[in-house]
């Protein structure tokens, strides 16, 4: 068969950089576990520098620093011999309180590797695997990756986008964050409406238990965690339910957003951030589709099937999402109130 010469090449081109991404990620995280990125975001360094700083080997460190520069993650100049992050570099690599942190998405790149064999035997006997079967590292990865975007949109953007949601939490309501995983998302809300009363349920006992140290540690006392599912919580009168980035992983989607019809008050609010999807596959063929799908056949989809659940996957989309939350919910308003490049932000009344 005839081969487009021009094509192969822009194929392999693509390739080659997706091969130096993927054998670039444990340099990532070695990068942020010693303290590389942090260094440089202070100042520009040598190797020799940099390796002093951190207290590690030089020889190493020049190694790492060329495949850092090579990759757009770090700069070099040329004339001195010394690295450093841009401002916008070290937004993304240098801060674990800011808007977006990447060494945190890479402990769940990690934790796919472990569940490796695990994920070619669901590909081929149909089962799947539950949360707390994966590597700690995913609990940990998905704690930072995601707390970020909640820092970034949770209180100034998702929240004023809900009908009447910031008022009632000012004044003094109750709201329950469901799936709540370490408690990044709760911790954060109740620190923002400190005479507001905070839940946060999540079924895997060991996530709950490092979502009361977090809490205790930040000196959070209006917020409390439970071990429970999103169909067994026994609060009641909410005004606010909230499901962040977890309605699409659950065995019944269904039965928990009925379930959250029925705990909250009659003039209550229920927020759903789901990851950013169209409704077409063709609509999510892009760069953010491409790591929501990969999270959804090694995460996401194995979650929902190990409790026989109906699978949505990262990419479920707002119409299948309408779906589950008011025919099967029995939730009478539904809307899209706000998104963002990587989330949809819906909003449920019943």
């Amino acid at each position: 068969m005839a081969i487009d010469e021009q094509r192969l090449q822009a194929f392999l081109g693509k390739a080659i950089c997706d091969l130096g991404a993927a054998t670039s990620a444990t340099l990532i995280q070695i990068g942020d576990e010693l303290g590389f990125y942090k260094a440089l975001a202070g100042e520009r360094l040598t190797p020799a520098e940099l390796a002093q700083r951190t207290g590690t080997f030089e020889r190493y460190v020049r190694e790492w620093l060329g495949n850092q520069a090579a990759g757009g993650y770090v700069e070099y100049d040329a004339a001195s011999g010394s690295y450093g992050l841009s401002e916008e570099q070290a937004l993304c690599l240098a801060d674990p309180h800011g808007p977006v942190d990447l060494p945190g998405a890479y402990a769940i790149v990690e934790a796919m590797f472990h569940a490796k064999e695990r994920t070619l035997a669901n590909f081929r006997n149909g089962r799947g695997m539950e949360w707390g079967e994966h590597h700690p590292c995913l609990f940990h990865g998905t704690e930072r990756f995601f707390r970020a975007g909640y820092n970034a949109n949770l209180i100034t953007a998702w929240l004023p986008a809900l009908d009447g949601v910031v008022d009632k939490l000012r004044r003094g309501g109750r709201a329950a964050d469901v799936g709540c995983g370490h408690g990044a998302s709760t911790i954060l809300m109740a620190q923002s409406f400190p005479d507001s009363e905070f839940v946060g349920y999540d079924y895997h006992a060991p996530s709950i238990d490092v979502a009361r140290e977090r809490a205790k540690a930040a000196g959070v006392e209006n917020a409390r965690f439970d071990v429970a599912d999103a169909v067994g919580y026994t609060g009641r009168h909410f005004d606010l339910i909230a499901f962040f980035d977890c309605l699409h992983d659950m065995g019944d989607p269904v039965g928990a957003a009925r379930h959250a019809r029925e705990a909250l008050k009659d003039d209550g609010n229920c927020m759903i951030v789901e990851p950013f999807a169209g409704d077409q596959v063709q609509d999510n063929l892009n760069p953010v589709g491409r790591v929501y799908y990969a999270a959804s056949s090694q995460i996401c989809v194995p979650v929902s099937l190990a409790r026989k659940g109906p699978a949505l996957g990262a990419q479920a989309g707002e119409k299948r999402l309408r779906e589950v939350v008011v025919d099967g919910g029995g939730f009478r308003q539904f809307r899209r109130a706000t998104e963002t490049p990587f989330n949809l932000v819906l909003e449920a009344r019943p």
